[in-house]
């Protein structure tokens, strides 16, 4: 099981506003920082985090757990809202698995960021 995962971002005060609005459907905040970099998490617990600095190439794809699909909707509904752009809105992905539910929007630097739930409605 990861802890936890960092990934570099272009502009940390953008990613920072997009990730905010983009995670908050899901529980998410921000639960601490350390000059440009901050960690976002559930319950006090930062898992995923920022950093400023010159962005990964190619862009990497995270998909965070959503509790349910209504939280799927609000996900992808939030990051496009804060500048995200859509990779694919909610909804099945039957090729997956038959319950897999989910949202997939770029984030300001070009990574595939995706909500997803596995649960049957």
């Amino acid at each position: 099981m990861l802890d936890h995962i960092l990934i570099s971002v272009s502009n940390y005060e953008a990613s920072k506003a997009f990730y905010l609005a983009a995670l908050a459907p899901l529980g998410y905040s921000i639960v601490m920082e350390h000059g440009p970099a901050g960690g976002f998490g559930v319950a006090g617990k930062p898992d995923f985090w920022i950093r400023e600095a010159e962005p990964v190439k190619p862009q990497v794809h995270i998909a965070f757990a959503s509790p349910d699909r209504r939280s799927v909707d609000a996900f992808h509904a939030a990051a496009l809202r804060a500048g995200g752009k859509d990779n694919g809105a909610p909804g099945l992905r039957p090729d997956y698995h038959p319950s897999y539910y989910g949202a997939f929007v770029y984030d300001p630097d070009g990574n595939n960021i995706e909500a997803v739930c596995h649960k049957p409605e």
